[in-house]
């Protein structure tokens, strides 16, 4: 039975280059195509493709937002991310969430192809060295953020999540259900944790981490 997929991405002449790729290949049977976000979403629940290939910057939901639905769906799916740059947040993000493969738009069809088939076997595919980086950047903010779980207390870790995603004290204590002089205690005693001076500091510390 050929690997069932699902194709995404919001150029056309892409979208029909990779369908006329996988056309000539007959162990690979494209079960749709997409131009974006949303619709790639839906074809993926009606279709039940093995993989999606899926463009990172898409309009009306990018790339990491369709991963993240995945996520919630808790679908068997394998997704393989097209990529025309390579930026190690959104490729350690995409890896984060699930992604078993990484290709870049330039690499040639061949390595598509294989790609595609070992992933669709179980393995995972990261293409280039730069998204090798990425990978060991996501990974290294994995053990930090281990380590500062031993640190912070899991109410701490939350405060210093909303801050590096940009929330004001207030905005921090109607999320949370607490006033906000409880706030500005958590976050004295998160500066004295951590040895940082200001909120500023703490934004660019959280956001070095992953927690941004």
């Amino acid at each position: 039975m050929p690997i069932q997929l699902v194709l995404a991405d919001d150029h056309p002449l892409v979208l029909n280059g990779l369908m006329q790729l996988f056309a000539n290949e007959p162990d690979i049977e494209v079960l749709a195509c997409c131009t974006d976000g949303e619709a790639a979403l839906q074809s993926v629940t009606e279709t039940q493709p093995e993989i999606l290939l899926l463009d990172l910057r898409m309009p009306k939901l990018d790339g990491i937002s369709v991963l993240q639905a995945l996520r919630k769906l808790e679908t068997p799916i394998k997704v393989i991310v097209l990529t025309a740059g390579v930026d190690e947040n959104e490729i350690s993000k995409a890896i984060q969430l699930g992604a078993q493969g990484v290709v870049l738009k330039e690499a040639a069809p061949e390595t598509l192809l294989k790609c595609v088939r070992k992933v669709h076997a179980g393995g995972k595919w990261l293409d280039a060295d730069n998204v090798l980086a990425a990978l060991a950047r996501w990974q290294k903010q994995e053990a930090d953020q281990r380590q500062l779980k031993q640190i912070l207390t899991a109410r701490e870790m939350n405060l210093v999540e909303l801050v590096a995603n940009g929330y004001s004290n207030k905005q921090i204590a109607d999320h949370c259900f607490i006033s906000e002089g409880t706030v500005k205690v958590h976050l004295h005693n998160v500066y004295e944790k951590l040895g940082i001076k200001s909120r500023l500091e703490l934004c660019l510390y959280a956001r070095e981490k992953g927690l941004g």
